[in-house]
């Protein structure tokens, strides 16, 4: 694999998978003359290995701003902030968790849900997954999981989120579950979490409509 992007000149790691390194979850090591870190979300200092963040980029190779919006670089000292969430082990080698934008903020903590799609797919009668966020009064944002059951499955909702509260911190479980037939995906099998929250709205805003509706008793 290898990480990169339009903003960058398309480089921004190397692939490797050598007989040395055997990391297939990694995109790789920075590409030559590319400079990297990964910075807080809240306090926006660098993190060391082993911690996740904004991954920003530095190097000859970066753009110098957008049409109409030059100042997007200069403002940064020349660093390009990626909108991705990702981090480095202790070998340099460059793991991408998910976009930012994607983040779940449940009480002030940040979830990314390729995090629990990971923990998901592991579950032997799930064929394919996506999680992303509903709106909440209380914690801002839940974790929703829709889920596609391996046919014949009798997988229930709450036996979904007791497997994912097994393994993840108690402010990462999955607070909902929803069963559908497929996970909606561009031509390019990206998850379109756009269309998976649209329906969450849509469902919200059909249950807040009930509520409010008057009593036909007498």
């Amino acid at each position: 694999q290898g990480y990169g992007m339009t903003e960058s000149t398309a480089v921004g790691t190397r692939g490797f998978n050598t007989s040395k390194h055997k990391k297939y979850a990694s995109v790789g090591l920075l590409a030559p003359n590319m400079h990297a870190k990964i910075v807080d979300l809240e306090t926006g200092l660098c993190l060391p290995p082993g911690s996740c963040g904004e991954l920003w980029l530095h190097g000859p190779a970066i753009m110098k701003g957008y049409l109409n919006d030059e100042d997007t670089c200069t403002r940064n000292d020349g660093w390009l902030r990626t909108g991705d969430l990702a981090y480095f082990d202790s070998d340099g080698c460059l793991y991408i968790v998910g976009r930012l934008k994607d983040t779940i903020k449940y009480k002030g903590f940040q979830i990314a849900p390729a995090d629990l799609e990971a923990v998901l797919v592991q579950h032997p009668e799930i064929v394919d997954v996506a999680v992303t966020s509903a709106e909440d009064e209380e914690a801002g944002e839940i974790p929703v999981a829709f889920v596609v059951r391996r046919s014949g499955s009798r997988l229930t909702c709450v036996q979904v989120m007791e497997y994912v509260a097994k393994q993840v911190s108690p402010y990462k479980k999955v607070r909902k579950v929803i069963f559908v037939e497929a996970i909606p995906k561009s031509a390019a099998g990206k998850v379109l979490r756009r269309l998976l929250k649209d329906s969450l709205r849509i469902d919200a805003a059909a249950s807040r409509s009930d509520h409010t509706k008057p009593s036909s008793r007498l």
